[in-house]
């Protein structure tokens, strides 16, 4: 298993990166509707936030298979919200085109 330490640089990592490509999209069009991209942004960080607490604050603290599982949903977790985040700016992006 991976720490805890390496987790939240992954959740770092994964969120400034839909973070930058919302950035790059209302840089990129003239047209860009950079409301619904700050609304993507707003909504990946209000769940980067709670992701964070979640590993900070892990259930089961004397079960190492509890731990093992909650830090196995945080990383699922992670990658769905992105994909999420991704999916709802492919929309925009195909509104442009």
């Amino acid at each position: 298993m991976a720490s805890v330490r390496d987790l939240k640089k992954d959740i770092d990592y994964l969120v400034s990166l839909v973070v930058v490509d919302n950035f790059q999209y209302i840089n990129a069009f003239e047209n860009a509707d950079k409301e619904a991209a700050f609304k993507i942004v707003d909504e990946i960080m209000t769940k980067r936030k709670d992701l964070i607490s979640r590993v900070n604050h892990p259930d089961g603290k004397d079960n190492p298979k509890l731990i093992k599982k909650h830090y196995q949903s945080i990383g699922k977790d992670l990658l769905i919200v992105c994909d999420e985040a991704y999916a709802e700016l492919a929309k925009l992006i195909e509104k442009e085109d």
